[in-house]
């Protein structure tokens, strides 16, 4: 008991928090850049939609087998959910997470800009917040949460304003619905966290939407014509990326307020912005003055959430 309090107690240590956080949001930053190279290594088009869902499905598949491996060698016995409940909740997080934030991504993406796209995503934090105060009472809803959301959320509208237009399309609706979903997910996940081991719970919601979205991507006619070494060894990697990333998140999430983690997710498209820079030479975007500025911006926003009330009051 006392050893489960202790872990507890440190997974809650905000130094530990925000270190775990930003290797989560390097791991996801580099996914971008990372998949157009996937897409370049195996011939996929930016038109091939049934392709692009093909290959999230194969990365996603690969993440929860490797989740689920871990798991299996951790306990020395083969591990899976075991009562229906557990199934239910797997699939009904499956169904968010990898399922329909994928799908509706993939098929909005092709109909809508990068730039919009990425600041319609930031938009997961105010849903997080909205629906774990609201909707399932997680936590309280305060004006101190709202503002460092708003303050970190101006941080994603500065590093995008390049190519910004202000109006939206059917495209724009779509990658909507998969930030709702992707919101819905971590939600879930926390409400689930009392109840279940939420890392076996990512494994198989990953390897469950992964075979789904693959079967879609197959009946859509995608297919990998140009299967190279270099592909693969992309496809694992992003793989990796799910696996780690979305497992420590989800001890972040079973451990922390809604709002404390997801606020930390703005930090996910600076990463992106600069590990592009490395990765695909985009360094004149990357090392601009939006991208100092943003980058201040999501710290604020950051410290404002994290920040304590003055003496007499509560820590937020």
């Amino acid at each position: 008991m006392g050893d489960n309090k202790e872990k507890k107690d440190l997974l809650e240590w905000v130094p530990l928090v925000l270190l775990l956080a930003l290797v989560c949001d390097l791991l996801w930053g580099s996914a971008f850049p990372c998949i157009k190279l996937g897409y370049s290594y195996l011939k996929i088009e930016s038109s091939d939609i049934a392709a692009q869902i093909l290959f999230a499905g194969t990365r996603f598949t690969l993440a929860g087998i490797m989740v689920i491996l871990v798991n299996c060698i951790r306990a020395r016995k083969f591990v899976y959910p075991a009562s229906r409940k557990s199934w239910e909740r797997t699939l009904a997080l499956s169904s968010f997470q990898t399922v329909l934030q994928y799908l509706f991504f993939y098929i909005g993406l092709a109909k809508t800009t990068g730039v919009k796209a990425s600041i319609i995503e930031a938009a997961n934090v105010f849903i997080c917040i909205f629906v774990s105060s609201l909707v399932f009472r997680l936590e309280k809803l305060t004006p101190q949460k709202l503002l460092g959301s708003l303050i970190g959320f101006a941080g994603i509208v500065v590093i995008n304003l390049q190519g910004l237009q202000f109006d939206f399309h059917t495209g724009d609706v779509l990658i909507f619905i998969s930030t709702f979903s992707a919101a819905m997910s971590s939600v879930l996940l926390k409400k689930f966290a009392d109840e279940e081991d939420t890392v076996l719970l990512s494994g198989y919601q990953f390897f469950v939407g992964g075979v789904v979205l693959s079967i879609l991507g197959i009946l859509g006619g995608g297919k990998f014509d140009h299967l190279t070494l270099p592909g693969m060894g992309m496809l694992v990697y992003l793989a990796f990326v799910s696996a780690m990333a979305y497992s420590v998140w989800a001890v972040l999430l079973a451990h922390n307020p809604v709002s404390r983690i997801a606020v930390l997710g703005f930090l996910n498209p600076v990463c992106g912005v600069i590990l592009s820079a490395f990765l695909l030479g985009e360094t004149q975007h990357a090392f601009g003055a939006r991208s100092v500025l943003a980058l201040l911006l999501v710290s604020m926003g950051i410290f404002i959430v994290y920040r304590k009330k003055q003496p007499g009051g509560v820590t937020q």
